[in-house]
């Protein structure tokens, strides 16, 4: 889940444009950064750091490189700890690679070099692949020779970029796995992990498949396929959301301005299920989805949270069973799959790993395969039949904030257009639910400006504690599992999620006056239930913090160490208004304790390895 670019350029030195390419890619990875290039000679010249991109941003401009060709790697460490040693680029006197994934055979290939003379310098697993292109390339192979016998001989999952000594009018890359892309610019040409990469130099971009490989050059590029058989892949006009800045816009962080977003997100996300003419939701299917007899609904990390809500509304509304799966459990348990059904893969990125493992697993069974992804072109979405996208735009934060809330969003509108499509939702009731959906944003806006009440609450009684506990029923239950994901994320406090019914069955050994219950609890059918559980809680000196509405503020009785009192809202939108304020909790806390926000320790944005 590293972050890779390359860059070829007709005449330019492309160390500046390395530098600004990695930090956009920084959310992949941020353990360690490192640029090579070659020099005027066509000797490789590199700058490795430990840390952030500024680390290494710094040690530039005390020793600048220069060079028209080069590559520059933003680490997430696997194999071997975040260390300038075991830092990319990789290099030896005859070539520089940078590696995103896992070489599975690594340990083989190892003692099989070592055995050739190969001294190892770092810990990685990547190191065994630049030393095995360096033997190729010492026996005499030309470059696209020694290129199909390195990744003949590489088991696992990776994107990778050669810079080779002596030759400045090439790059080469390859994939199988990991993400892989190549932006065309002009006078210029990329390689990137994503279209963010590339997007500043690039108008067009283009997609490598699995065990596709290229020889770059400034002025194009030649893909091959795994027989070595040069093949095209589809060139498209660059995602116009690339082009936006790409700043902060003044706020102190990525998650900060990412938060305040999410009305905006949400009306360009439901902009484009609306049906303008006809005033409807409306979404186009190659087959009859609202005849699939069943939902298989996989995800990893939030996007699973998300996953649950929508189960809940395709069940609840559309009346379609539905089995919420965890994508890194799902296929190894070789899970009976109804026939004709449909499995909905969601994904941020579109590239997680286990996720996309999933999606092809169900795909070799004959499943309907649908994808809600965020990064158009990604692995996910092009491998799915129907490709559901959010309008989120980039999302820098590595804990996922206005993408939850666009899947949820699209979710929720699937489930009413099935429902539709049944004959269980009328005309009227259609309409009805419509409006709620249009009706988010403001309501979401609103919780916005509740902000300072919520720093108060997290300044108080979240930030100073060590552990907490988030409780919710139904629809709710998915956000305090998400809630208590943000604050761990983010502040690194120890948070659980547990369904409020479940109190009793364990967790209320742990109330105790130093643990704070935060329950999310608007004011619904499950309501009556939650109240007495927090009654539960309160009987037992826990620190009771209540995120709920007036109507069920008024039901209460008795002190609160804490109260969040949201707009009423209808239960179909709830957990998008809910979601904002946990999301603003988590975020104050972290900013209280002074952990960084942006980029928690040991996170990835994208996870794309198993």
């Amino acid at each position: 889940m590293c972050g890779i670019i390359g860059i070829i350029s007709q005449k330019d030195n492309v160390v500046p444009q390395i530098l600004a390419g990695l930090k956009l890619l920084e959310y992949r990875g941020y353990d360690s950064a490192g640029i090579a290039v070659l020099d005027h000679n066509g000797e490789i010249k590199r700058q490795r750091a430990a840390g952030k991109i500024d680390v290494l941003a710094a040690r530039l401009a005390n020793d600048p490189l220069t060079g028209s060709t080069g590559l520059g790697h933003t680490r997430w460490a696997t194999h071997g700890p975040a260390t300038e040693t075991n830092a990319h680029p990789l290099t030896t006197l005859k070539a520089a690679v940078i590696h995103n994934g896992i070489i599975e055979n690594f340990q083989d290939l190892k003692t099989e070099l070592t055995a050739l003379g190969h001294h190892f310098e770092s810990q990685t697993d990547s190191e065994v692949i630049v030393r095995l292109m360096t033997q190729k390339l010492g026996e005499g192979l030309e470059p696209e020779a020694a290129t199909k016998e390195v990744l003949s001989r590489l088991e696992g999952a990776f994107a990778l970029v050669f810079l080779l000594a002596n030759r400045p009018d090439i790059l080469i890359g390859a994939r199988r796995g990991s993400p892989l892309a190549i932006g065309y610019g002009k006078g210029v040409m990329c390689l990137g992990s994503d279209a963010l990469a590339v997007g500043p130099l690039s108008d067009r971009i283009s997609y490598l498949e699995d065990d596709d490989w290229v020889i770059l050059t400034a002025k194009g590029a030649k893909i091959f396929d795994r027989t070595g058989r040069e093949v095209t892949r589809p060139i498209v006009a660059l995602d116009p959301l690339v082009s936006v800045s790409l700043g902060k816009s003044g706020y102190r962080h990525y998650m900060r301005k990412e938060i305040l977003e999410q009305p905006q997100v949400i009306g360009d996300t439901l902009g484009a299920l609306l049906d303008t003419d006809e005033g409807r939701l409306a979404l186009d299917f190659p087959f009859p989805l609202h005849q699939t007899p069943r939902f298989n609904l996989v995800a990893c990390g939030t996007s699973y949270y998300a996953a649950q809500l929508g189960r809940h509304w395709l069940e609840t509304l559309a009346r379609i069973p539905g089995d919420l799966e965890v994508a890194s459990e799902f296929r190894y348990r070789k899970p009976v799959l109804t026939p004709g059904g449909t499995s909905l893969f969601i994904s941020q990125s579109g590239e997680t790993a286990d996720t996309l493992a999933a999606l092809r697993f169900c795909k070799a069974e004959g499943q309907n395969v649908i994808s809600l992804v965020n990064v158009p072109g990604s692995s996910i979405e092009r491998e799915a039949t129907v490709k559901l996208l959010t309008k989120a735009g980039p999302e820098f934060g590595v804990a996922s904030t206005k993408t939850f809330t666009a899947q949820l969003v699209i979710l929720a509108a699937l489930a009413v257009i099935l429902g539709v499509r049944r004959g269980l939702i009328p005309s009227s009731e259609e309409n009805r639910l419509t409006r709620l959906l249009l009706e988010a944003p403001a309501l979401m806006a609103e919780v916005l400006s509740r902000d300072e009440e919520i720093k108060t609450i997290a300044k108080n009684l979240v930030a100073p504690a060590r552990d907490v506990l988030y409780l919710g029923r139904g629809p709710s239950y998915a956000l305090a599992l998400e809630g208590a994901l943000k604050l761990k994320e983010l502040s690194y406090i120890h948070a659980e999620g547990y369904a409020a019914g479940e109190l009793k069955h364990g967790p209320i050994a742990l109330v105790d006056e130093s643990v704070p219950a935060i329950f999310i609890a608007p004011y619904d059918d499950y309501f009556p239930k939650t109240a007495s559980n927090l009654e539960e809680v309160r009987a037992r000196g826990g620190q009771v913090i209540f995120i709920g509405d007036s109507l069920g503020a008024a039901k209460i009785k008795g002190p609160l160490a804490g109260q969040l009192l949201l707009p009423p809202t209808d239960p179909l939108i709830a957990p998008l208004v809910y979601a904002v304020a946990a999301q603003l909790l988590a975020y104050h806390a972290a900013v209280f304790k002074g952990t960084d926000v942006d980029q928690p320790r040991n996170l990835a944005k994208s996870v794309t390895v198993e």
